[in-house]
This record gives C-alpha cells, structure tokens and sequence, in this order.
C-alpha cells in the first residue's frame, strides 16, 4: 500500500523544483519591508469620569499621536485619521504594541488622568483578514484599577498595509450602522468580549553556557594585582511582554548564573499579544548588549479549546543562538543576538518557566514578591553522542578556495574549540578546595568543554583535518576525499528530553504523507482506491502516535506543558480518525486532512527545548567562513523508525551560507559550499547503529590502534560505481533580467559531484531554448548500487548571465534529482527515457523563473560505455559540437499559425537620451517570428498602418511545454542601426489559443426575447409603502429634493453594484477583451531583498494581441459572410485611425488621504492630466481635510491614440514652497474606448429625459441597442407590442432593459458597464505599493464625430441646510442636593442647566439659577436658541472654524447632531458642581416621558430596545428626560429629570417667526413662578434674616419671648411685694 501510494504520489507533479536550502532554514527575515498602519479614531462612548475633556492618544511602538480635545462630554466624536510609517523587519513590526489610550485632557490646572487603555500588538491586526479592524469597539480598560470594570469604549478603524497589499476597505457612508458596540468589539474571532485580568509569572531560574561579553586584557590586569581570575561576563534577564518591561537582578561576573526571580505582567486573558521576549543581556556602564534571545509563543503553549489549558511553561531549558561567540567590541553580527534573522552559533541556555493565573477581581489581592522557590528540575544528564561523516566537499567558493580548508561540527559548546570554552571560576574555586565529586558533576551538567570527562572511553574529534581544495571551475572548487571520508564525533550531556523530540517528529512525518498538493487532490477524485489507501494510512499513523507518544508519560522531568501537549496531540488525532471514518464524501476527507496538516505543523513546534541545534562550520586559516544549522530532532536516532529524525543516518546534502546579513542579498546567492553529510545523533550507550546508515562497502580507520570502542576518524571505501550523468537541458523561460537592456546572456552549468559543465550562451533573450545534452562521465559514486538507485545525489543547476567585461552575473539556481538505471535494467519504458519537466529557478528567496529539462543516470558496466543507450551526434553544423536532446525526450511538435495583431505603441520613454521615432515590433517564438510595419513618426501616430501578420511554427503538442513567445521593440535610427527599446516575454500562450465557437448549443445565432415592466413599478411601491408608514421619508418622494448624492447614497447603503469598490478594469479583466497591452521592459530587474519594483522598468507599453491555432484551420471559419483574409482571426475589429474624443472627469471624493503636513492633516486638491491637457483645481483647495469632498467634473478633448493615459493626482496645497504629491492614480482611457464591455458611458439602469437622473449618452438605448446588434451580427432588434402598460418611448425602455441583461445573449453577449461610481488607490512613486489614499471617481467618453452630449451632471457637494433647533427648559425634578444652606445646613441646591449642540462647545447657553431648591424642583421657562448647518443625506452637522489664531483659512468639520444638557449646582466662592448630564442624538433618541414620575434610568440604559424619534421628521417635541451621572462604583445613577420642549425650524421659518434667548423678546416666555425661597442671601440680607428668623426659628422666638415675659413678671411680682412685712 505505502509504495503504491508513493508511486502514485511522484507521478501527479508538474513543477519538481524544490526551494533553495540556503533559504529554506531562515527562521526570521531580518531585512527591513514597509509598513503602514493607519487608524482612524470615529468615537468613543460610555466613558467614566463625569463632564470630561477627553482626548486619544494612539501609540504604535514608542511613537504617539494625539486626537483633538472635546469639551464636557462622555461620549466625544472624533473622525480622525493617523497614518503610521515604518521600515523595519516584519517580526519587529509585528511585535509593535497598538496602544489607544483615553485621557482625561490636561490644562494649566491639572495635569491628565487616564481613563482607560487597550492594547493589540500589530500582528493580530495583520492576521485578520485584509489586515484590518473596520468601524469596531475597543474594550477600554485600566491596568492600574483592574477591580473596576469597563472604562469604555472607543470606536476606530485599523488597518495594516504592507508593500502590495490591496486592502478592500468598505464605503464610508453611514457611521450610525454599529451602534450595537456588543456585536462590534475590536476583539478577533473567538477572543470573548468579557476577558479577565491574569497574572503572567515569567519565572527565570538560571543560565549556562554564556560566552566572553568583554576583552581578556582587564581581566589579566585584575588577575595580576588581586590574584583572582574572573568570569567576563555580568548577565541578567530582560522579559518583556504586551508593552510591559520586567528585569532580574544582574549576576556579577559569572558565565553559570543563578537567579531564580520571577517577572510579573498583570495582563487582560486572553492577551492580544501573542509573544514575550525574553533576552539575556550583559550589563555594560556604558551600553547593555543583548546576549541572547528567545520568543514564547503564547499559542504554542496554551489550548483555547473546550478541555484546553491556560499558558504553561517548564521549568525548561531554551536554548539561545545568536552571533558567533568570539567578542569583538563591534560586532558585525548583534542584529542576530536580539532575535533577528537565524541565529549562527550557539550562545546560552536559561532555564525559565511560565504560568498563568486567573485574578478574581472581587476579592483583594496580595501583590507577590519576585523571588520564586525553586521547583524540582531533573538534573540527571545523559552522555549523547554525535557522529558525522563529510562525504563531499564540494562547490566551495572560490574567494576561499586558495588556503586548506576544515569543517566543524558542534552542539551547544560541545566540539567549540575557538571560542566555545568559557569554563566558570566558580568551578575552578571548587577544585581548589578539594571538592573533586562535586566538581565532576557540575562538569557533567554544565560544562562546556570537550574534555570534561577525561577517564572516559573516548574523547571528542570535531573537526576534520584541513585540506587544500581542488579547483572544479572558475567559480567553484572541491576538496579530494575521494575514497577517504573524514569523520567526526562529540560527546555532550544533556538532560534527557528526547520524548519531546520523538514526538515532533512523528507528527512531522504524519504532515509529510498529508501534504498533498491541489494537483494530487484532484488526481485523487479519479481513484477512489488511492483514497481508501489514504485514509487507512492516516489512521495506521495516528494510532501509531498515539501508541508510542504514551510510553514514557511518567518520566523524571516531564514538565506540564508536556503532558497538555500530549493530551492536546491525542485529542486531535482521535478527532481525525473519527471524522475520516465517518461517510463523507472524498472531497471532505480532504478538506480535513489539510486542516489537519496545518495543526500539526503547529503543534509539531516543541517550544521547550531539550538538546540545542547542531552548526556546521567551515574554518579556513582558524576563521568561520559558511554555516549550515541542522536541529537536533532531525538527526535523533530512536530503535522505533517512527520516532527517528528525517535525516538520522541518511546521506544528506547540505548547503553552507555565510552568517548574518552577508547570507542576504547578492553576496549569500553564492553557494559557500555543498557538503554530502551523514549525521547521526543519540544516546551513547546506543551508538553501537550509527554506522548502519552509511552506504556500504567501506573499512573504519581509527584515531589510535588500541581504541577498538573508538569511532572512526576515517572511512575508506573499496568499493565505487561508475556512472554517467546526461543531462537534457531544453529550455527556460522567465528569467531573471540581468542586463541593462532588459534581457540577459543566459547559460546553464550544471554540477554534480566534483564535476561540472557549462550549456552554451544564448544572447538577449529571457527564454532560452538551448537544447542541449550536457554528458558527465566517469562519474564516481561510493557503496552499493542498489542504494544509489533509491537515493541518487543530488543535480545543482545554476544560471549566470555572461558579460562582455567582468565575471558572469549569478541569475538563479534549481535543483534536481537524476533518474537512475543499473547495469543490468532495460532502457525502456515506462521509466526511459525520462520526460521533461519544469523545475522552478530560485534567486534568494523569490521565483526567478524555470527549466525545462530531464536528468539521467546511467551506470556503466564491464563492458563500459559501449553498452549505454547510443548517443546522436551534433545534428546542428553552425552550432559546433553540440549534442541536442535526443528525440525520445524532446517533445512532439506540431505546426501552429500565430497571428499577431499589431495596434499601437504608447509611452515610450527615450533611449540614450534620445526619444524614440521609428519604433518597429519584432515577434520571436521558438526560433520563427514576424515583423510589424514600421511607425513613421511615432510622435504623430503611434499606431500600425498593418494590424494583422502571421508566421508558422512548430511547437509541442503538450501546452504545458510551449516556448514563451519574445515581443521586442526596436527603434530604426540612421545608418541603418537598430537600437532595442524594451521587451516582454509571453510566458505562457494558453489564454491565446483559438477555441472555435460551439454551434451546437441553442440559439447560437438567434438572440433571446425580452418583455418590459412596468419601470415604474418599485416607485409606486415605494410610494405604497411611505402611505403605510404615516409621515416617515415623505421629503425623499418630492423630485424635487433628489439629485446625484441622493443616488449615491442610496447605492451605497444597498450596497448594489453601482458603487465600486476597486478600479473598474479589475471588474473587467482589464478591458483586454480583444487588446491586450503589454509592458516592455527595460534595465536590470531589481531583486526582492532590495524592494525594487519592475515598474521602474516599464519603457513603454505595446498594445495589440496574439491567436494561436493548429493549421489547417477547419473550412467552416473561412467560409463566414463578410470574411475577411487579411484579418485572419480579428474580424469585425475596429480601426486603429486617430479618433477625437471629449473626456469628462468626474471626481466625487478622496478618502484616507496620507497626511501631508505637520498638523496630520492635507489641503487636498485635483489635478487632471491628459497627454499635455493639464487641469489644476489648486484654487479650490479643501483646508486640512483626510476625507475631502470635491464633487467636481472636468472636460477635456483628446486624440486617441496619441493622449490615452489619463493620469489624476491628488496634491497638498501648501502657503510656502511646492505643493507636495499625495498621490496619483492611471487610467488607460484607449482599452476602455474600444472593449466591448462598453465603457465609455455607463449604462443607467432607468431612462430619464430631465432630473437628476437623465440619460447622459448622446446614444440612446435603442441606438445602442442596434449598434451592438449588427457589430455582432445579430438579426433585430424587432420590437413587439407593449404589454399592458401604456408607458411613453416603449422602445427606449425596452431597450434598455435588453441592454442591462445584455450578458444573457448567446455568442456576443457580455456585461455592459453600468452607471457605475469606481474607487481606485492613490500612489506616490516615493513610497511604491503602498496605498496613500483612495479615490472615488469615474470617466465618460464621448465621440467628437458623434452629437454632442448634453452638460455634465451636477454633482457638486451637497450644500449644507440651515437650522435652528430651539429648546425651552421648562423646569427640573429630583435634582440631587449637592449643597449644605448657610446657617440652616439643609440640603438644597441652587439648579441650573447648560445646553449645546455637540462640537460648538463655545456656544454653550446656561440658564439662570433656580437657587434655593430644597426639594430637587426647579422652574426656568428658559429658551435656548441653536443656529446649525445640517447635511440631510450625511446625518452630519458642518461646522467650519480656524483650528487656531494662526491658522490660514477655516477648516470645516462634520459632526453628528448631538444634544447635550447638564444641570448643574451654582457655587459662588469655588467651581459649581457638575450634577448630571443627557445627550439626545437628534436623529434617534428615546421619546419623553409624559410626567416626571414616568421618566427613570431605563430610558437610557434601554435605549437601544425603545422607539425612537428623530427632530428632523418630527419637528416639535416635549416631554420629561433624565439625568444621569456616574457613582463611585461606576454605576449609573438617575441624578434628576428635566422638563424640556425641542423645536426644530429651517433658517427662512426662524426668519419669519423670530424668538429671543432666554426669556427676551420676541416671543418672550413668561416668568416662572418659583417659591419665595428663591434667593441669594447676601444679595438680600434682610430678606434672608426674614426668611430665617420665620421659618426655621419662629415658634422658637414665640417661645423664648413667653419665657422671658414670664421671669419679668415673676420680677415685676417679687419687686412689687410690700415691703412692710420685712420690718420689724
């Protein structure tokens, strides 16, 4: 079943071509791309804090950004745009934190308070799809205060653009739509809205291996007058996480530092930010240099699923690489210590683990100390032992190719001899103290020395001897191992994790039998019995994993991370096995098994390391030269096949690259060298296989005689095969360009083994066809046949462009294996001879084209060469002796006619200086070709006088192996030279290929039928529906009150087909329905690593087409009326003259323009240009607007074809100096004039004769209708009776309707272009491929030899109404009493109320004070009057003010219209209190309540369950409202209710029925009737005695005045009495 299944396998590929191994290992790039993120804040909403000024701050990475402040509001409205720029790494960029923050807005009186923030980091966002956040809710929240609950919420948009991304942004009408925040947060899928505050304890225990971080001569200095010898090294620990920062102390001098601290985030779960970094760095005084660094993956060390388990980590060793370990002061290679590119050498390992815990807010929390109790970590190590044999040395460069050259393998520090050694003095104090068993096992965990155990059986060899090499050819040389192999081998120790690694690689092995291409899955419908074979082979392997993932379950050190893991992995799997074993259909088994392979390729990721990555080096004069890093886990070996490493005892070839950013670019291109390696890697005590996977036929040579135990240090082999190797190079197409011409000198050398062989060079061209057999003789191989015939090396073919001066110029580079036959096989089918086939060229990492080519080896017997399959000889005299692909291989031809339409060329820019004239199109395709008419005079006419020429030629019968087709353009200069303008390359001529029209399908030549309805049915609908509906929308059935914007946003809001939301050529393949342009290229491509695009290239543009068919062609063609024989298959074409056109221009607005000046904002304006018609519209500059409105249209006249390309800028006026270029966009007018889709005039879906509907096309429909009839040689059109409707133009209506269903028609039918609106990006050549704006505009053509068109449509913006919203406060209720009264100390407060219309805080009204309330009542009778300037359409109050004193001219804003009212408590002597506050958007808020007593919280906390009312429709209400304010616990409290009556009326009603502010005239309201008790005391002091001395204290006045009456009475008595008595 397995070989079956394999055989299978091999045959379905089309492309063999694997991807370049010097690229493939790259973890990270390290090379800077361009990003650009932009966010645009809308709103925010429910925030906490009462009569707030709050302002955003956005933050992206450490650069921040500020919105406008918005005076005494919760809920402020924005809308502004902030565009971020950077150039930097993808992984730093990713990695950026996106902070919002909301801050209570500082002034001389205060300094700002947060409210809240939310935090993402950039690759969430990217992750999303189209990389984008649109109109979402962000969660604020505040870190500090994480027992409250939501601080609020901020509505925005975030989007990141890199080079090429083409984000599809949705149209910007309404933002009332979200309202629903619940439904919108700014939360990616699956994240829940509620999320918890966690803990992350990042707990970092400690280190080894850490290199020299600072010079040996201090040290020696040190040494010499203290006598003690130092470590060079001071670490600690920086982690950092979601924006936060967190560091251990620094360890003084130690290469094995301990810390065991903790580092504690206090973090929303699940975090929008997937990684901490963690680094160990060197502590400097004067700069800290990074030693290492490593990156958790939160993803890969959690589960979100049902039985998932929160992030979990270790304790576990993380391995460290980096730049290599000797210290130099200025090292070339840090970028790589801090986690940028792939790391070259080993540098450190921690021991660190992570844990997660869930806070419960509720409850208080005891903040926890950093120091952490040190957990159980085994620290049983075992001896592992590391075998490599170099097989083949070969293509090395030959820079270092002159000095004897030694590779070095290394694990860890194990087999490091340069620099490698960094043995701790803490070691050393030990021995000194006589502490020998201690000290022996600090060695065996720590040590990073070879010869740490020097009793033991053996001692490590690392390296191999150096060799002198031995020259291939003039780019490369090889060393002469021949029949002696050198050998390798390192002890190292190393705590035993191996189950980790056992179970990655089978789950990588699982991937690889999963991973099948699109091409195999469709091969797999055909064969259903493949598909069983599958499946059972999928669940064998599953159960096999699971069987042996469970052995060692209980063993010391599993952490666990490991148990989850496993757990997680068998959940999977038996998840699978379910579903495939279910009844699906064989399509869904696919399905899951590829989203199955992604999860495993996932999962297969171990994130805690066990035994660090083996480097190979390659040494020369004691310097590293090249590297290649294999991990560990490929190379384990296990006694279970399942579990050993893909490349454990296998031949493999290897490709060594320089390190660091000398690897990128042009210099890293060059192979350094190819090794043919066998590795193998495991425990010691099972090294007794590590030679089995050798090939055979070899006798061991050892270091000394007496070591039997010992490894070889040398293999010589006895036994060797002879080969020959032909290699059948047929052609390549899409090669890279080399040359400044645009082409290239292309020649091929192929390398296998020690030899190598050039094809020849075939000049100026991009395709070459070099059919050639290369042959390699006396090919020695080493072992047995029988395993070379299952695992043939491996073929390297490299390009190189040939140049007249200088060395040949490196093009590309592919990989091939040969297919091989033993002696004693037949050269037959179905192997032999080999087929084509296409193998994809690489040129560092991006495509740089493919060959076409097959590769044979061919043993050679006794009986030598003889007994090969005969070679031709040279068939070709001019091309010397050449040897062509033999006709077994090369494909079968046949003879095809390809004719080729020659219509114009366009925009050719000069040559040498001089501008071309005379330009002429040669035509090449498989050594055949043709050539078009000359242009006389390019400058007058661009065009063909001949549109139509053929040639005939052979070429393969298979499609997929058709030459690519050569298009160059010439300029005919005096005396007879020929100067190359630009070419192109046809790579593939499929979509050119001739399918004749199928006759046998109904109504081939007959049209369908259409009947009419009534066009006026949906407007009496319409009407219908408004009747049920009372009084709603009747302004929008009024004609008069529609015009263009009313259309437009309607379009918009049902999103119909109408508005476009990308450039109208991506809607229509790009007008090339029969004219096809083509771009000629001239000058050196440019590569990926240095972001060149070939735009720069483009010199031109050739426009005109290919047809491409077996000759003879069939009678039937040939025979058509009106057939004409000089057009071949271009009939009924039209011609190519020069035509006069009028082209209208209608720009309706830009949106997200990139700012352009310093305030973040742009003074967009319009530039229109047309060959040399230019159109500035600089005077009507739109101040300081991202989202400018222009509703302009423009008339231009133009020739076709001599001005076709219509370019439309947007530019940035500015006061001083040029104006700047935001960006522009192209438009090929001449495609559009002559498609068939029609694109000159939009195609209305209704015809009108007046209004803001008319038909613009000077054609009308029937017109048009019967124009495209007899182009398309259609009988009719025959128009019937009318049906019951009695409807004026029937005919016009009807043929409209045909027009707008014009695809439905058989034959010639397609979709004509609609009355359409097309938004297309802005580009500034200066930041190339990113977007910096886009515009939504689009264009009408109309013929001057036809009648003229009526005037352009109005679509002027909207001219804003005028309004005045009067509102009457009657009076308050339940107002809080903020206040103690003087004297009395009752409650009371002295009520009044702010009104304002949201965004003119400055015309804020009060009304007067209602002082003295003691119940919360207050009476006002008090009208505010508010002038307002009102967009219908946009829902939008424009408000146009100066930003500042300084500011040039007014900026004009748009805002909702939003009522606010406060009331508020009066203070004389310090601020007033701030009580309450309401907001009434005035187009949806919730009806008053009738009484006071009706009006609670829920009419504010329900408002989106309650009916609404909008002033604009209603014009006049009133009722009772709340007020509402925040408690201490952020809860909502109802703080009073106020009486109000709302009244809306346009400009010209409020003229004619004036009223006064207040209280005034006209129109005055009376006084209310307030209580006596209204007052201010010290403005009436008597009345305020009065009123004291009578109601608070009159009964006791009445009492204290009786009491004193009584005692002068009783005086009075006592004093009255006679006084006789008392004589005596």
């Amino acid at each position: 079943k397995q070989h079956f299944f394999i055989l299978v396998y091999e045959n379905i590929f089309v492309f063999r071509g694997k991807r370049d191994p010097l690229y493939s290992g790259a973890v990270t790039r390290s090379d800077n791309l361009s990003h650009q993120i932009s966010i645009t804040v809308i709103e925010a909403r429910q925030l906490i804090g009462l009569n707030m000024d709050p302002v955003v701050c956005v933050e992206v990475g450490d650069d921040k950004k500020y919105t406008s402040m918005k005076e005494s509001t919760n809920c402020p409205y924005y809308n502004e745009y902030f565009v971020f720029d950077f150039h930097v790494p993808p992984d730093v960029m990713f990695d950026k934190i996106i902070k919002l923050s909301v801050i209570h807005s500082k002034n001389l009186l205060r300094s700002g308070t947060l409210v809240g923030t939310f935090k993402m980091d950039v690759g969430t966002v990217y992750s999303q799809p189209e990389h984008q956040f649109y109109h979402k809710w962000a969660i604020l929240s505040d870190p500090d205060d994480i027992t409250a609950g939501c601080k609020g919420y901020v509505k925005c948009d975030i989007a990141v653009v890199g080079k090429g991304d083409n984000i599809k942004t949705p149209h910007k009408a309404n933002e009332t739509d979200e309202d629903d925040i619940e439904g919108n947060l700014l939360l990616p899928e699956g994240i829940p809205a509620e999320r918890q505050w966690a803990r992350f304890y990042v707990k970092i225990h400690r280190a080894e291996g850490l290199p020299k971080m600072n010079t040996s001569i201090m040290a020696n200095v040190k040494k010499a007058f203290i006598g003690e010898n130092r470590d060079l090294v001071d670490p600690y620990v920086q982690v950092q996480f979601s924006g936060q920062k967190g560091k251990t102390s620094v360890q003084k001098s130690s290469y094995e530092p301990i810390w065991n601290e903790q580092v504690i985030f206090t973090e929303l779960f699940p975090p929008l930010c997937k990684r901490i970094k963690v680094q160990i760095r060197d502590s400097d005084k004067v700069n800290d240099v990074a030693i290492g660094t490593h990156f958790i993956d939160l993803r890969k060390i959690s589960n979100d699923g049902d039985k998932g388990f929160l992030p979990t980590l270790g304790p576990a060793w993380v391995n460290m690489y980096g730049s290599t370990r000797q210290y130099t002061l200025m090292d070339e290679h840090q970028d790589l210590n801090d986690g940028l590119g792939e790391g070259v050498s080993f540098r450190a390992r921690l021991l660190i683990s992570v844990a997660v815990e869930i806070l419960d807010t509720t409850s208080p929390e005891i903040i926890c100390s950093t120091d952490v109790q040190v957990e159980p970590v085994s620290n049983i190590s075992e001896e592992f032992f590391l075998f490599g044999s170099f097989l083949e040395a070969t293509m090395i460069d030959r820079k270092i190719g002159d000095k004897p050259i030694s590779f070095e393998i290394t694990i860890g520090n194990y087999g490091n001899h340069i620099d490698g050694v960094s043995k701790s003095s803490s070691v050393k104090k030990k021995k000194k103290e006589g502490e020998d068993q201690e000290e022996e096992n600090e060695l065996i965990q720590n040590s990073s020395e070879d010869e740490a155990d020097e009793d033991a059986d053996l001692t490590s060899v690392s390296s191999t001897p150096p060799m002198k090499p031995f020259i291939t050819d003039r780019n490369y040389f090889h060393l002469p191992y021949f029949e002696k192999k050198p050998c390798v081998y390192i002890k190292s120790w190393w705590q035993d994790q191996r189950r980790r690694l056992y179970n990655s690689n089978m789950m990588d092995k699982i991937a690889d039998k999963l991973n099948l291409t699109p091409i195999c899955y469709e091969y797999m419908f055909l064969c259903v019995c493949v598909c069983v074979f599958f499946v059972l082979f999928f669940c064998f392997w599953c159960s096999r994993y699971v069987t042996l993932a469970n052995k060692d379950v209980n063993l010391a050190g599993r952490t666990k991370l490991d148990r989850e893991r496993l757990k997680s992995c068998m959940r999977e799997m038996a998840k699978q096995i379910r579903t495939q074993v279910k009844k699906n259909t064989v399509k869904e088994k696919l399905k899951l098994a590829q989203n199955f392979l992604q999860r495993l390729r996932f999962l297969a990721d171990e994130p805690q390391h066990s035994i660090p990555d083996v480097f190979i080096w390659m040494m020369s004069n004691n310097k590293r030269i090249a590297y290649a890093r294999i991990p560990s886990k490929d190379i384990l070996y296990s006694v279970v096949d399942e579990e050993t490493g893909k490349d454990c005892g296998k031949v493999k070839a290897v490709f060594l690259k320089l390190p660091g950013k000398k690897g990128f670019g042009p210099a890293g291109w060059t192979v350094q060298a190819k090794l043919e390696l066998y590795l193998w890697l495991g425990l010691n005590k099972s090294r007794k296989n590590f030679l089995h996977g050798l090939p055979n036929g070899f006798e061991e040579i050892r270091a000394t005689k007496m070591g039997h135990g010992l490894p070889p240090v040398t293999l010589v082999y006895d036994m060797k095969q002879v080969f020959q190797l032909r290699a059948h190079m047929y052609q390549a197409r899409s090669l890279f360009a080399a040359d400044s011409s645009g082409l290239s000198d292309p020649f091929a050398r192929v390398f296998f083994s020690s030899q190598s062989q050039v094809t020849e060079v075939l000049n100026e061209t991009l395709c070459p066809t070099w059919d050639q057999l290369l042959v390699f003789d006396d090919v020695e191989l080493f072992g047995e046949a029988t395993e070379l015939r299952d695992d043939p090396p491996i073929i390297v073919v490299e390009f190189y462009d040939q140049d007249t001066v200088g060395k040949a110029e490196f093009i590309g580079r592919t990989f091939a294996k040969p297919i091989i036959k033993m002696r004693d096989e037949p050269y037959g089918p179905p192997r032999f001879p080999p087929q084509l086939e296409y193998y994809q060229i690489y040129r560092g990492n991006s495509i740089a084209g493919e060959l076409l080519a097959a590769f044979e080896l061919l043993q050679v017997g006794q009986g030598g060469r003889a007994d090969l399959p005969p070679l031709e000889g040279p068939t070709d005299s001019e091309r010397g002796p050449i040897l062509p692909v033999p006709l077994g291989i090369r494909p079968v031809l046949s003879r095809y006619r390809i004719e080729v339409l020659f219509w114009g060329l366009r925009d050719l820019k000069r040559i040498n200086l001089a501008q071309v004239d005379r330009p002429r199109v040669d035509i090449e395709c498989a050594g055949r070709g043709v050539q078009s008419a000359l242009i006389q005079n390019y400058k007058k006419n661009p065009n063909f006088s001949t549109l139509v020429k053929w040639f005939e030629v052979d070429l393969p019968e298979n499609e997929l192996l058709h030459p690519p087709l050569n298009i160059r353009v010439v300029d005919c200069r005096a005396f007879g030279r020929y100067i190359l303008v630009g070419s192109h390359a046809v790579s593939t001529l499929r979509h050119f290929i001739y399918s004749p029209p199928d006759k046998s399908c109904n109504n081939w030549a007959t049209a369908g039928t259409y009947s009419l309805k009534d066009p006026y049915d949906k407007e009496k609908k319409k009407k219908k529906k408004k009747k049920k509906g009372g009084a709603e929308e009747e302004e929008e059935t009024d004609e008069r009150v529609l015009d263009w914007w009313s259309k437009y946003f309607a379009s918009i809001e049902t999103l119909k087909e109408v508005v476009y939301n990308r450039e109208l050529e991506s809607e229509y393949g790009n007008f090339e329905d029969w004219l096809h342009t083509f771009n000629l290229y001239r000058g050196k491509a440019g590569d990926d690593d240095e972001h060149a695009l070939d735009d720069d290239r483009i010199v031109g543009r050739f426009k005109g087409s290919l047809c491409m068919y077996k000759v003879p062609l069939s009678q039937e063609i040939t025979r058509e009326a009106g057939y004409d024989p000089n057009m071949g298959m271009f009939q009924s074409i039209p011609h190519n003259d020069p035509i006069h056109v009028l082209v209208r221009v209608y720009v309706v607005r830009a949106t997200d323009l990139h700012p352009a000046d310093i305030n973040g904002k742009a003074d967009p304006y319009v530039v229109i240009k047309l060959g040399k018609s230019e159109v500035k519209d600089k005077e009507n500059y739109i101040s300081k607007q991202l989202n400018p409105v222009f509703g302009k249209s423009f008339d231009i006249e133009a020739t076709f074809p001599m001005e076709s390309m219509l370019t439309v800028s947007v530019y940035d006026w500015d006061l001083v100096g040029t104006d700047d270029l935001i960006g522009e966009t192209k438009i090929d007018l001449e495609n559009r004039f002559y498609s068939k889709f029609r694109a000159t005039c939009g195609i209305a879906s209704n015809y009108s004769m007046h209004g803001y509907n008319i038909w613009r096309d000077p054609m009308k429909p029937s017109q048009i209708l019967a124009k495209l009839c007899k182009e398309g040689k259609i009988d009719g059109p025959h128009y019937g009776p009318g049906g019951k409707v009695k409807v004026k133009q029937t005919e016009e209506h009807l043929a409209l309707s045909v027009l707008n269903h014009w695809e439905e028609i058989p034959r010639v039918g397609c979709k004509l272009v609609p009355e359409h609106v097309e938004t297309r990006p802005l580009l500034n050549p200066d930041k190339p491929g990113i977007e910096q704006g886009r515009l939504e505009m689009w264009v009408d053509m109309f013929p001057m030899d036809m009648p003229a068109p009526g005037p352009a449509i109005d679509i002027s913006p909207r001219k804003p109404k005028s309004f005045e919203l009067r509102v009457i406060i009657w009076n308050t209720d339940d107002v809080i009493l903020e206040d103690d009264a003087f004297l009395t100390g009752e409650k009371m407060s002295d009520i009044y109320v702010r009104g304002w219309l949201k965004g003119q805080q400055e015309d804020k009204q009060d009304t007067d004070v209602h002082y003295h309330s003691l119940t919360g009542e207050g009476n006002f009778n008090w009208r505010f009057v508010f002038p307002f300037d009102y967009l219908v359409a946009e829902e939008k109050i424009i408000i146009s003010k100066k930003e500042s004193m300084f500011s040039w001219d007014e900026t004009e804003y748009k805002i909702p219209p939003r009522l606010t009212m406060q009331v508020w408590d009066a203070d004389h002597f310090s601020a007033d209190d701030f009580l309450g506050a309401i907001e009434l958007d005035l187009n949806r808020f919730p009806r008053g309540a009738k009484t006071a007593k009706q009006c609670n919280l829920d009419m504010i906390r329900n408002e989106q369950e309650l009916p609404t009312i909008s002033i604009f429709k209603q014009k006049r209400v009133k009722g009772w409202w709340p007020f509402v304010a925040r408690d201490e616990n952020d809860e909502m409290e109802l703080t009073g209710k106020v009486e109000a009556e709302l009244h809306l009326v346009t400009a010209e009603e409020a003229e004619k029925s004036p009223v006064g502010l207040g209280r005034n005239e006209p129109d005055p309201l009376e006084k209310p009737n307030r209580p006596d008790t209204t007052f201010l005391w010290f403005l009436s002091p008597l009345k305020a005695i009065r009123y004291l001395v009578c109601n608070r204290y009159k009964w006791l006045i009445i009492k204290i005045v009786l009491a004193l009456l009584l005692l002068i009475m009783i005086g009075l008595f006592l004093y009255s009495m006679p006084a006789s008595g008392l004589h005596p």
